[in-house]
């Protein structure tokens, strides 16, 4: 069985990760999205609550599973039995930072392959941190994460429009 990892913040999840894990969940026979626990940032959402709101859109997903982690990614896909880490590339300004680390985790793990998966063209300007900043002053985020998430991202806010 050809298990990946799909590691990542998901803070919120949007549209643009989501075309990854289905695309991922195409080449391998199991995709497991992994909620970074990672000490060095503040996400808005809690590690409980991103897994929350991934495991609602991935529902419908009967190969992809979620799971938190901290530590190195390397020692979580070995205890995992993945053979692969996805990663997303949205532009040229992602290649730098993740052919580093793709080429760190080889020479950590050299079983365990990094594969770079560019989402839609329309979601290559998409990341959390916009749909967060939008959400924060009431704007509509409807094109960039699903329902399930706006309702968190509302619950979160304290909003009581829909974006």
């Amino acid at each position: 069985m050809k298990i990946a990892l799909y590691p990542g913040t998901f803070d919120p999840i949007t549209y643009g990760h989501i075309d990854v894990i289905e695309r991922a969940r195409e080449i391998f026979d199991k995709v497991i999205v992994t909620v970074a626990h990672n000490t060095s940032k503040q996400p808005m959402f809690t590690d409980e609550e991103r897994v929350k709101m991934i495991r609602e859109v991935v529902r419908k997903f009967n190969n992809v599973e979620v799971k938190c982690f901290g530590g190195l990614l390397v020692t979580f896909a070995r205890k995992n039995h993945a053979t692969a880490i996805v990663r997303g590339l949205r532009a040229v300004s992602d290649f730098e930072y993740e052919f580093q680390m793709a080429l760190t985790n080889r020479k950590l793990a050299d079983t365990i392959t990094t594969v770079f998966l560019m989402p839609h063209e329309k979601y290559t300007y998409l990341n959390s941190s916009i749909v967060r900043e939008i959400a924060t002053f009431g704007g509509d985020i409807s094109e960039f994460v699903p329902p399930s998430v706006r309702r968190h991202l509302m619950k979160k806010f304290k909003l009581t429009t829909s974006f």
